[in-house]
């Protein structure tokens, strides 16, 4: 961030203004102080609307008169994410700052229910900082996952020269990328962009609503996820937790830690229940299924 825009944040900052708005106490320490994330990037909330006691209002206005003695908020709040009311939840919003790679930030802009604004090449001077993975972080590709890394790790000899490379492809284009930005050349910026690779950094602002980022955070949260993309996830979630206690705990209980099976699976487990002994031939389900099956349940 500019220094010159942190000056302005600060002393917007240092004049505090009466509000009649929700305040969620867990999130005010958060706002516009960065969540450093991998080597060069962040995570910076700069504002949002909403707290608990916004979803609970919302949901109210609907059940009628009386509710509210019959249903205390984490009740409703916990209700609500059973059953998949999702609409009340859409009542909070959050808009965050954040930096990283953009081969991150393309995985991350698949989530298409938010609202996105993000640094132009076209009129800006791209800074040039590169993501360089840790040597930990360097799997060899999946057996079984065709779009994800497996389980084994470069060893040191040849972690080594991956990350030599990367650094020297990333020096070699953040060189070209000058040369043809300088004076003796004149590129236009929106064609001197193109050499820059996709571990260069990006930064972008994004708003989304409370519903919408439970999504983002289920599927980015997931162990089979990238890992540089879920390590921005966890991030969001430390800051969520403290904005809305009562439907973060909801979301664990109900989406994040929960398992869903198949009318199969209910199948096998009601079987499973009456003493049956139950195997993948006798289950109905396909190998990837059984497998996913048995690691649900510590088998």
């Amino acid at each position: 961030m500019p220094p010159e825009l942190q000056t302005e944040i600060e002393d917007t900052r240092s004049q505090p203004r009466p509000t009649g708005c929700p305040v969620g106490s867990g999130l005010e320490a958060h706002l516009h102080k960065a969540v450093p994330v991998l080597d060069h990037g962040f995570v910076k909330v700069v504002d949002y609307m909403g707290d608990d006691a916004s979803i609970v209002q919302a949901a109210r206005v609907s059940y009628g008169e009386g509710t509210k003695k019959t249903r205390d908020d984490e009740g409703l709040i916990r209700y609500l994410m059973r059953h998949a009311h999702t609409t009340p939840f859409e009542m909070c919003d959050i808009r965050f700052h954040v930096k990283a790679p953009i081969f991150v930030a393309r995985q991350w802009m698949r989530h298409r229910t938010a609202s996105v604004n993000e640094v132009s090449g076209r009129y800006s001077v791209l800074k040039t900082d590169c993501y360089i993975p840790d040597p930990e972080h360097l799997g060899t590709q999946s057996k079984t996952n065709k779009q994800g890394r497996g389980d084994d790790i470069l060893n040191e000899e040849d972690a080594d020269r991956v990350i030599t490379r990367i650094k020297d492809a990333g020096r070699n284009c953040d060189e070209t990328y000058g040369q043809m930005l300088h004076p003796d050349v004149d590129l236009s910026r929106e064609l001197a962009r193109i050499v820059l690779p996709l571990n260069t950094y990006t930064e972008w602002y994004w708003k989304i609503d409370l519903h919408n980022l439970f999504h983002f955070l289920q599927l980015r949260l997931d162990e089979h996820a990238q890992y540089e993309i879920r390590v921005y996830a966890e991030a969001i979630a430390l800051v969520i937790k403290g904005w809305v206690p009562l439907a973060w705990k909801a979301f664990e209980d109900y989406r994040l830690n929960a398992v869903s099976l198949s009318a199969q699976g209910v199948d096998c487990v009601r079987r499973m229940l009456r003493g049956e002994q139950v195997t993948h031939a006798t289950s109905g389900m396909s190998a990837r299924e059984w497998r996913a099956f048995e690691e649900a349940f510590g088998r």
